[in-house]
């Protein structure tokens, strides 16, 4: 069976390579807002949901991989902070802080119309950051496309005093043991 990613993140698509299984890649075009009152987890495991949707009506027959990636500090969303500016101020309210990253995956058996999914939950407390070491993370990694602005596959690593996790992956954005599971529950084996 066809396995096809509904992302546009490098990321997302670094990751799924690290099974050694052939698949394609496909944008889903679904905007990624906030519903009123929405948590972040119920929020990512929609957005995961959609994207995998969304593609998987251009497939009859394929595997269609959806994710999503929704951080929560103390109530609020931190999503993707786009340019220098927003990603310095979310770090510098992110210092000596802990955040929950809730990152979804979504698998939809286009074929039979199957969708089954899973949030996994990083907890993640941050260093306490000075300015200088903000600007000089941002000068050297610039993780405008990254959530929270922490590329913790990089640099962003030193940002963090510590992770927990049941999935060390889904913190990159994308949860492979719970993929590998989601694929296997719709008849596709890995290994």
């Amino acid at each position: 069976m066809e396995l096809v990613l509904a992302s546009t993140s490098p990321y997302r698509r670094e990751l799924l390579a690290r099974l050694g299984v052939p698949f394609k890649v496909a944008p889903p075009h679904v905007p990624e807002e906030r519903l009123p009152g929405e948590s972040a987890e119920v929020m990512a495991a929609r957005l995961a949901r959609a994207k995998a949707l969304a593609v998987a009506a251009g497939f009859r027959t394929a595997l269609v991989i959806g994710s999503d990636q929704v951080a929560d500090c103390d109530g609020r969303i931190l999503g993707k902070p786009g340019d220098h500016a927003r990603a310095s101020a979310q770090l510098r309210s992110l210092s000596g802080r802990e955040v929950v990253f809730h990152t979804a995956v979504c698998v939809h058996n286009a074929a039979t119309g199957t969708t089954l999914e899973r949030v996994v939950a990083s907890r993640v407390r941050f260093r306490t950051l000075g300015d200088a070491a903000i600007e000089r993370y941002l000068e050297r990694e610039r993780p405008y496309d990254c959530t929270g602005s922490a590329k913790a596959e990089g640099l962003g690593i030193a940002l963090l005093e510590r992770v927990e996790s049941d999935d060390p992956t889904a913190l990159i954005g994308l949860p492979l043991i719970a993929l590998v599971g989601l694929l296997h529950a719709q008849g596709f084996d890995v290994v």
